[in-house]
């Protein structure tokens, strides 16, 4: 069976965030995404520690299609050097992941 990640990054504001989102599912390389936010992060940025406010982008893809969500992301996303992580999902309801994986398969 096909394996899956929940990938996530995160924008300025809520408009960054909605159309990154929109730009990795219409292309089908996430099945859908979640944006969460505001949320308050706590970081180090080029020496200097901070906080601010940020929105949270979780996005479901395929694990075989990683470096190709990845690519996407880094070269849609606002900033230069953002967080782009991935989580594998290790279980889920077997309807909700075949949509998954019927969703983002590669045409």
């Amino acid at each position: 069976m096909t394996e899956f990640l929940q990938v996530s990054t995160a924008t300025e504001n809520r408009e960054a965030a909605v159309k990154l989102a929109q730009s990795a599912v219409s292309a089908r390389l996430a099945a859908g995404a979640q944006i969460i936010g505001p949320v308050v992060s706590v970081f180090w940025h080029q020496g200097e520690f901070g906080t601010g406010e940020e929105w949270q982008l979780l996005l479901k893809v395929r694990a075989d299609r990683y470096d190709e969500v990845e690519k996407h992301l880094l070269e849609h996303h606002p900033w230069r050097n953002p967080e782009v992580s991935a989580v594998r999902i290790v279980a889920g309801s077997e309807a909700y992941l075949r949509w998954v994986e019927t969703t983002t398969a590669p045409v």
